[in-house]
C-alpha cells in the first residue's frame, strides 16, 4: 500500500478498502446496535482503510434521521478515531441534507458523503456544496452516481474542486467507470482523491489505473487481500483471487435490490448479523435467486476461511 501512496500527488491519506456499511434490523424492525458493532469490528481487523456509513448500501432512504444518528452515534462511538468514518448526508431536502451534516460534524465523523441533488449543477450546485461544507465535517466527498449513464460532467467536478476548498474526494459510480477515474485524475493532476464503488467488477482495472480507494460492500478480507497483493506488486496473486470472486460480483450485482439481499444473507451467515432483514422497497429474492445467492455465499466464507491468517 504504500507503494501507492508514495507515488501520486494526492493529499488525502485514504489508501485501500473503504467498506460501505450495511445496516443490520432487528426481528422487530429495529437498528441493532450489537450486530453493527461486530461489523465495524470485522472491518478493522480485516485491515480496511476506513468505512462509510449512511450509504446506499445502508438502505440510507429508509431510514429516519433519528435512525441515522443511531447509526452514526454507535460507529463513531466503536471506532474510537481507529480510522475515518465518512457520514453519508445525500438528500434532495436541503433542510435534511443540512441537518445531516451538522448530526455528522456533531458526531465527530471527519468525512462526509453526498450525493448532488437531481438537476443541481454550476453556480447552483457551487453555493449548495458551500453551505453544506459550512454546516458538516471538514472533508467532502462527492457521490457522482449514474447507473446508466457518465454522470458529473468532468468540467464541473474540476470547476467544483478548485472553487470548493472541502472538496477533496470523488466517489465514481457511472457508466462506464474506467475510463472517468483516468479522466478525472488526469484533469485534477491526481490531486482530487478519486475512489470507486458499484463497479468493482472492474476491481483491478481501477487500481491499474491508480484510483486511491475502493468502496465495495460486505468480502472485507478478499477485497483487502486483493488490495495488498496489488499495492506490493504482486498482481498475478489479485488476478487469481480476485477472477475467483468474479461469480459472486456477477450475481450481487446484477442489480442494487440484489446486492442489498445478497449482503444481508451474507453478514447473518458469517454470524456477524443477527436477521438478514431488508426493507422495502426492496423485493425478495425468488427461488432461483434464493438458490443460486445460498451456493455463492458458501464460496465466499471458503474463500475467506482460506485466507492466511497474516498478511
Amino acid at each position: 500500500m504504500a507503494e501507492f501512496a508514495n507515488t501520486d500527488p494526492c493529499p488525502v491519506g485514504l489508501r485501500g478498502i473503504v467498506p460501505s456499511l450495511n445496516t443490520p434490523f432487528t426481528a422487530d424492525d429495529r437498528i441493532d446496535r450489537v450486530s453493527l458493532r461486530r461489523q465495524v469490528d470485522g472491518i478493522l481487523a480485516a485491515g480496511c482503510a476506513g468505512m462509510l456509513i449512511n450509504a446506499v448500501a445502508g438502505e440510507s432512504g429508509s431510514l429516519t434521521l433519528d435512525e441515522k444518528q443511531r447509526v452514526l452515534d454507535t460507529v463513531l462511538e466503536h471506532t474510537a478515531g481507529r480510522v475515518p468514518v465518512i457520514a453519508g448526508v445525500s438528500s434532495d431536502e436541503p433542510a435534511q441534507r443540512l441537518a445531516l451534516a451538522r448530526m455528522a460534524r456533531q458526531a465527530g465523523a471527519e468525512w462526509m458523503l453526498c450525493q448532488p441533488p437531481s438537476g443541481a449543477s454550476g453556480t447552483v450546485l457551487e453555493k449548495l456544496l458551500g453551505e453544506l461544507c459550512a454546516a458538516g465535517p471538514p472533508n467532502l466527498m462527492l457521490q457522482d452516481l449514474d447507473f446508466a449513464g457518465p454522470g458529473l460532467p468532468l468540467e464541473e467536478i474540476v470547476a467544483l474542486f478548485q472553487r470548493v476548498p472541502a472538496f477533496r474526494a470523488l466517489k465514481i459510480e457511472t457508466l462506464p467507470a474506467g475510463p472517468k477515474y483516468s479522466a478525472v485524475l488526469e484533469a485534477t493532476g491526481g490531486r482530487l482523491h478519486v475512489s470507486g464503488g458499484w463497479a468493482v467488477q472492474q476491481l483491478p482495472d481501477a487500481l491499474r489505473r491508480g484510483v486511491h480507494a475502493f468502496i465495495p460492500s460486505t468480502m472485507e478480507p478478499l477485497y483487502c487481500r486483493i488490495y495488498a497483493h496489488f499495492a506490493a506488486g504482486r498482481e498475478a496473486e489479485a488476478q487469481v483471487l480476485f477472477e475467483a470472486l468474479l461469480p459472486v460480483l456477477a450475481f450481487a450485482h446484477s442489480h442494487i435490490h440484489v446486492a442489498l439481499r445478497f449482503f444481508k444473507r451474507l453478514r447473518a451467515a458469517e454470524g456477524v448479523f443477527a436477521t438478514d432483514a431488508v426493507r422495502p422497497p426492496v423485493p425478495p429474492l425468488d427461488a432461483y435467486q434464493a438458490a443460486e445467492a445460498e451456493r455463492l455465499i458458501g464460496r465466499v466464507l471458503a474463500m475467506q476461511a482460506g485466507l492466511p491468517q497474516s498478511k
